[in-house]
């Protein structure tokens, strides 16, 4: 939301053709060259020969984010088999690292289908990403945040998407980009009335916070300790 925010309300929005969709699609977009720039999952970094990273924002959390979870009625050590959510690939390969590296589980991976939250039961777990985890937070006895996972595991935070290129860019047109994602970020209050006002219609969960976990489970600076966990969590992709 702050990321659009900036976009839109910046003079470059008048450059660019901003397109929206699910973290997937933009990974695949990205990697077609359908768009010159995407905030991709970073997962999608493994597959790619050349890429750049143009921002000095991303998609991270320092500890728990609330809206990347492993959902299930058994505990960790119950769970025979886990659904996956189809609309991150970063989420997918963090579980599996996860599970490899730190939980060292033998799961049995499955894909997801719309509509597969609804079959979390028995020894069924299943990884939820972004909104649809708002309205299901609270509602199964067992939930493992996945990037608090990581940070137990690594000591270090997780970066979930960056802003990455496979093209060559102008550095001004790079330069009025990262001031328009920081006009955004440093403007997330204004960036949530508005949402608000757009979507007033619209039941919102009652556990939902959007300041909160904009503000303090979502941390957006691409600083040296996210670019070392970055690293480290494609090392750990190499080797799956």
């Amino acid at each position: 939301m702050p990321f659009r925010y900036g976009l839109k309300n910046s003079a470059i929005i008048n450059k660019i053709d901003l397109q929206e969709d699910i973290p997937s699609i933009c990974a695949q977009k990205l990697k077609f060259k359908q768009v010159e720039i995407g905030l991709v999952p970073v997962a999608l970094l493994a597959e790619l020969d050349n890429y750049k990273i143009i921002t000095n924002y991303c998609i991270g959390a320092n500890g728990k984010v609330d809206s990347v979870k492993l959902y299930s009625e058994v505990p960790l050590d119950e769970i025979r088999s886990i659904t996956l959510d189809y609309q991150s690939r970063s989420s997918i390969k963090l579980t599996k690292v996860l599970n490899k590296f730190y939980w060292k589980k033998n799961f049995e991976f499955k894909d997801a289908k719309p509509g597969y939250e609804q079959n979390i039961n028995g020894t069924n777990a299943a990884v939820v990403i972004g909104d649809r985890t708002f309205s299901l937070n609270g509602t199964f006895k067992h939930e493992i945040d996945l990037a608090e996972e990581w940070k137990n595991f690594t000591g270090l935070p997780f970066v979930f998407a960056a802003w990455v290129t496979t093209s060559e860019i102008n550095s001004e047109f790079i330069l009025e980009f990262n001031s328009a994602l920081k006009f955004g970020i440093e403007n997330t209050k204004t960036a949530i009335q508005q949402s608000n006002n757009q979507t007033a219609n619209i039941k919102q969960p009652n556990n939902l916070d959007p300041l909160d976990y904009l503000t303090k489970k979502i941390n957006y600076d691409l600083d040296a300790d996210k670019k070392k966990a970055l690293d480290l969590f494609l090392k750990y992709i190499s080797e799956l």
